[in-house]
């Protein structure tokens, strides 16, 4: 023996070695060591090994070691020794591992459950600090990782995400209970109070606490906001109203042991029959108090459902009337979520940063509403009263209102009087809406152009559960007679005795031979409209040097010498699978056209018309065109239709981009219920190019952004693309800055111009100043009149209007 230490001689089958926190400590495999001795593994080669002594610790040794000299090494003898799972360690270093099994729930059971709960306990003790307060911490990460790595060392177990939460869940509880053992132990007396004197340091657990640690432990414990939380929890825990009384042996392993005493086939039982299991004594007697919350579950479960009792509380905690806590099933211990027992996650709380996102982008709507409420003020046509309404009919024909079908604008009286959108009345004897009687007072209104996106309906549609007028387009609703004004156009002309002709159906002689019987009758007709200027068309008195709308006024003269000019009457347009990816067929009606004659706002039949033009005449028969252009359909993707069914509307986008095998720009005109704006997209660059007309942003479109980030997505995982990791969550939005309009009516013009330009200029990138050869700030009234005059002529051409 010399100042420094001990010389020990010994063999090293006699000592048993610990790793701990990245060093090697040894002990005796017999005896309790105090006192823990740094070593290297290469040192275990040597004869002789100098361990150096701690100030509070000695070394328990056998007696037939030989010391260097004397030295007292008595200490009072402990009941129980640390608990360092040493069969573990020596089955390791043979390459002996152990079998777990888990339950239906993903809890842990088996025969093993019990030595890896001990074993968890032990590598906790050994790589996590006694002050770690938190195990949510980050700076535990890299012990942590340690604990499953030395776990998977020693027990066979699926190194899976789920597994290892499991895990180190439950790692985090031994921590927590150690932490407790040594306040109970050290810092509190026999009546559970904190001592006031200084606790002495616990040499029997020097192997796994430092002074240093444990001095900084106590200053934490004598906190006094610590001490606080702790009388309160020990006042909660002292005397529980229906104590549980299985020890150590957990819900799952209880319920393990049931279902083998019954030999059951089921795979798990009800968590409120575990509860009543967890609290019978070993004589076998159920309380009275414990059997009244049995039985009041059994008369619960069979009333409620399992998804009520997932979204809610559970059938135990009504019958407790207990708050359900949040990750956690009552009655079903550790390890088991809702997601496991009900194969169904329930709804997380959003965190803050989706909180924040999702604010930000209602002030964008908001100020994008202020916006649009001051571009559509100019627009509101209304009286400065009421007009009180007549003595409401018997039947749903009103004399205020044109027999038939007529254009109309809808407003609301609360909370402010408004102009609200456009429609079109259907004043009909008899008229039902979803095969029941209209309400007294009002009148059927099919909608067209929604101007408030957030005004209710009058009187919502049970039918199909709507609320909002904008859920409405393209539907059948009731509006109250005095808030339908039919607007300053001629409505449309009362229904006569012969229907109107479905013109697609008829044969193209027949369609050759109507056309020229209507060539005769068209300079009769604008012979007479001459003689009546009232009913002249307004775009057909042009100012000497203007332009001449010589196809609107054309076709306006068709439509009203045609069934057209009938109420209801209407053509079909077939749409090849080509066009939008399927067939389908696109109805044209006689207000559609009337948009087009008067410069109203444009319904989606006219943007897809236009774009069955732009198909016809650029890109049939030209590979080029065809093979680097195409379009998605408004009709099948559009603001009503991503709110009600957004996965279909992603399964079409994917479709639609999964048909191309080079670059391609799909062109998408997006109705965001009263407003066209276009997208252009390119799927396998993953950028979208963004043209407004209003100047407005892809922020205030957060649901049709979300579907366009996730169909491009989706179709990356689909045609297994490799992404670099710097831009796998990022698709580039392009926001390019096109002409804009300078009205609230001109977006469906802009868009039909804006595919035309960027198909004739045949490039996949959009510059985002726009291109040089149609650049500027607006658009004249001239440039959108040739965009009519092209549709006017291929309506013609087509022959979809004949007399």
């Amino acid at each position: 023996m010399n100042p420094d230490g001990l010389y020990v001689h010994f063999s090293c089958a006699c000592l048993q070695v610990v790793e701990y926190r990245g060093s090697y400590k040894i002990g005796t495999a017999s005896e309790s060591v105090n006192a823990a001795y740094i070593f290297s593994r290469k040192d275990l080669s040597l004869p002789a090994i100098q361990i150096p002594c701690a100030s509070k610790a000695a070394v328990a040794v056998r007696s037939s070691y030989a010391l260097g000299s004397s030295y007292d090494t008595s200490e009072k003898e402990i009941t129980r020794g640390i608990t360092i799972m040493k069969s573990i360690i020596r089955d390791r270093d043979k390459a002996v591992t152990y079998n777990v099994n888990w339950n239906a729930d993903n809890q842990l059971i088996g025969s093993n459950a019990a030595k890896l709960a001990s074993y968890i306990g032990t590598l906790v003790r050994m790589h996590i600090p006694i002050t770690a307060t938190r195990w949510s911490n980050k700076e535990l990460g890299s012990a942590k990782d340690k604990i499953w790595t030395e776990i998977l060392r020693s027990f066979n177990i699926e190194d899976t995400t789920i597994r290892k939460k499991y895990i180190l869940q439950l790692a985090g509880k031994r921590h927590r209970g150690w932490r407790t053992f040594l306040t109970n132990k050290y810092l509190k007396d026999k009546e559970k109070f904190f001592v006031e004197y200084d606790p002495e340091y616990p040499v029997k657990y020097a192997i796994f606490i430092t002074e240093e640690e444990w001095v900084a432990f106590v200053a934490q414990r004598r906190d006094e906001n610590f001490k606080k939380v702790s009388a309160t929890n020990r006042e909660r825990a002292s005397n529980p109203t229906y104590a549980y009384k299985k020890g150590r042996l957990g819900y799952a392993r209880l319920e393990e042991k049931i279902l083998d005493e019954t030999k059951s086939d089921a795979t798990s039982l009800p968590p409120h029959v575990l509860w009543k299991e967890a609290r019978v004594g070993k004589d076998g007697t159920v309380r009275d108090d414990v059997q009244h919350i049995y039985d009041e579950c059994e008369t619960l479960s069979q009333s409620i459902s399992t998804a009520e009792d997932q979204e809610n509380r559970s059938v135990l905690s009504r019958a407790l009337n207990v708050p359900e806590y949040p990750g956690r099933v009552r009655g079903k211990g550790h390890g088991c979520t809702p997601t496991s027992l009900y194969k169904n996650p329930r709804r997380r709380n959003p965190s803050n940063q989706e909180v924040m996102e999702t604010l930000q982008a209602l002030q964008a709507q908001v100020l994008q509403l202020q916006k649009d409420n001051e571009r559509y003020r100019c627009m509101e046509k209304c009286s400065s009263q009421l007009k009180e309404t007549s003595e409401k009919d018997s039947i749903n024909c009103q004399n205020k209102f044109p027999e038939g079908i007529s254009s109309c604008q809808l407003y609301l009286s609360s909370p402010t009087y408004r102009l609200v959108g456009k429609g079109k009345v259907h004043n009909t004897s008899g008229d039902l809406l979803h095969h029941r009687p209209l309400p007294d007072g009002h009148l059927k209104v099919s909608v067209d152009v929604v101007l408030d996106k957030d005004a209710l309906l009058p009187i919502p549609d049970i039918v199909s559960e709507t609320t909002l007028l904008r859920d409405a387009i393209g539907s059948f609703v009731a509006w109250p007679l005095d808030l339908i004004f039919i607007d300053d156009e001629t409505p449309t002309k009362p229904a006569s005795k012969d229907k109107g002709i479905l013109r697609h159906n008829e044969s193209v002689a027949s369609q050759k031979e109507v056309f020229a019987q209507g060539s005769q009758q068209l300079s009769q007709k604008i012979g007479s409209q001459q003689k009546n200027k009232r009913d002249l068309p307004v775009t057909s008195l042009p100012k000497k040097g203007a332009f001449v709308p010589r196809y609107q006024i054309s076709l306006e003269t068709l439509v009203d010498s045609s069934d057209m000019a009938t109420a209801g009457a209407i053509r079909l347009l077939d749409m090849e699978e080509d066009i939008f990816g399927y067939s389908c067929t696109e109805t044209i009606g006689k207000e559609d056209l009337e948009h087009i004659f008067r410069h109203q706002e444009l319904g989606v039949g006219v943007i897809h018309t236009y774009i069955r033009f732009l198909y016809d005449n650029f890109m049939r028969g030209n590979d080029q065109l065809s093979n680097r252009f195409r379009f998605v359909s408004s009709s099948l993707v559009n603001k009503a239709l991503i709110c009600r069914e957004p996965d279909s509307c992603r399964e079409y986008l994917v479709k639609r981009f999964m048909a191309s095998s080079t670059n391609n720009l799909y062109l998408w005109p997006y109705n965001s219920g009263c407003h066209w704006l276009l997208l252009a997209i390119d799927p396998l660059k993953e950028v979208v190019y963004f043209l407004n007309s209003i100047d407005g942003e892809w922020t205030n479109y957060p649901d049709m952004k979300q579907l366009v980030d996730t169909s491009i997505k989706v179709f990356r995982s689909q045609r297994q693309a490799r992404v670099p990791r710097t831009k796998s969550s990022n698709i580039t939005w392009i926001k390019v800055q096109c002409p804009l309009q300078r009205n609230g009516i001109d977006c469906g013009y802009f868009v039909m111009r804006f595919m035309r330009e960027i198909i004739n200029m045949n490039q996949i990138e959009i510059p985002i100043t726009y291109f040089d050869e149609y650049k500027c700030a607006h658009y004249t009234r001239l440039q959108l009149e040739q965009i009519k005059e092209e549709l006017c002529q291929y309506f013609i051409e087509k022959r979809l209007i004949s007399i």
